[in-house]
């Protein structure tokens, strides 16, 4: 077997592995959140004989151990549990699947995450590039200064500064994104502007410094000399000779920052109240609703690690030497 292939089934492996241990972290953090579901829905004044009553037609009076092979197991099957939600102390069952409740969230949040990604990669890239091939100019040094500036601010404070000039002072967006299944492509777009605009900010200043940092440290390799002693302009070497060779920092750089559009929307899906798993979740972990909080932190589990493993796999193919570490 090819060892590059080799090392990337080696490579899923130990992601399923991680994946495993994620979700034996969610499980028991979940066990440890102070009060319970059925507190919450029948209210103080509940008896513990209904409490108990109420716990034992959920499931929660089994063993954490029982109550989480069956989880894992559903989960395995693509099963990822019933809303409590739905349920009230009248006996009335209105809950509903999981996957009902996530499924349209995801979206919004993979639509949101991914109309940053548009703006933010290409944005930080070429930024990362201009600043290394005019590095020490004031045109880098503004560069520096501008994503530093915007990645020391708060996610929150950004928004709201945006929400300020944007959408209260001047009324060029609106400041909540309150979309849905039925709103057209555009209209979702212009809604979606403001909470994207924000994330673009906090994550360019990575990817740029990131970007710059390869190429800088490219640049005093032998071979660019040489391409440079050829002849070959300051654009060209930096394009053809010294970029293809930083792929495997700024595919590591690039793919943390993706994940972080997905699991890290949290306090942006709340500030402009989109409807996206982080405000899912939150809401969930406010009513004690169980499966819902574990069926959204396992989806941020495994949105993070597999796009890290994408950025892995795309390191070593760029770059094989580091299939023979040192």
């Amino acid at each position: 077997m090819h060892p590059v292939v080799l090392t990337v089934l080696q490579r899923l492996g130990l992601g399923v592995v991680t994946l495993f241990l994620v979700s034996l972290i969610i499980f028991s953090s979940i066990e440890l959140l102070p009060g319970g579901f059925g507190e919450a829905v029948l209210g103080q004044a509940a008896t513990e004989e209904t409490v108990a009553a109420f716990r034992k037609e959920l499931g929660l009076d089994k063993p954490a151990y029982v109550r989480y092979v069956e989880w894992i197991g559903a989960v395995m099957t693509g099963d990822l549990g019933t809303s409590f939600s739905g349920r009230a102390s009248s006996g009335v069952d209105r809950s509903r699947a999981v996957v009902d409740l996530v499924a349209p969230r995801l979206w919004n949040t993979l639509f949101l995450a991914g109309m940053t990604a548009i703006i933010a990669v290409p944005l930080a890239l070429g930024l990362g590039i201009t600043a290394a091939l005019y590095r020490n100019s004031v045109y880098d040094r503004t560069v520096n200064a501008l994503t530093l500036t915007t990645i020391s601010f708060p996610e929150f404070f950004v928004a709201y500064l945006l929400i300020l000039f944007l959408a209260s002072l001047y009324k060029v967006f609106p400041s909540l994104a309150n979309v849905d299944a039925d709103t057209p492509l555009p209209e979702r777009i212009y809604r979606a502007s403001l909470p994207a605009m924000t994330l673009t900010l906090v994550i360019v200043a990575h990817m740029m410094r990131m970007t710059r940092a390869a190429l800088i440290n490219l640049l005093a390799s032998p071979y660019i000399e040489m391409a440079r002693l050829k002849g070959a302009s300051a654009g060209r070497v930096i394009l053809r000779h010294a970029l293809p060779n930083a792929w495997a920092p700024i595919a590591t750089v690039v793919a943390f920052n993706l994940a972080y559009l997905v699991v890290g929307v949290v306090v942006v899906e709340v500030v402009f109240v989109y409807p996206g798993v982080g405000q899912l979740m939150v809401d969930a972990v406010t009513t004690r609703d169980i499966p819902v909080v574990q069926a959204c932190a396992l989806i941020f589990a495994a949105t993070y690690i597999l796009l890290n493993l994408t950025a892995d796999i795309i390191s070593i193919v760029t770059n094989p030497r580091l299939l023979h570490p040192r």
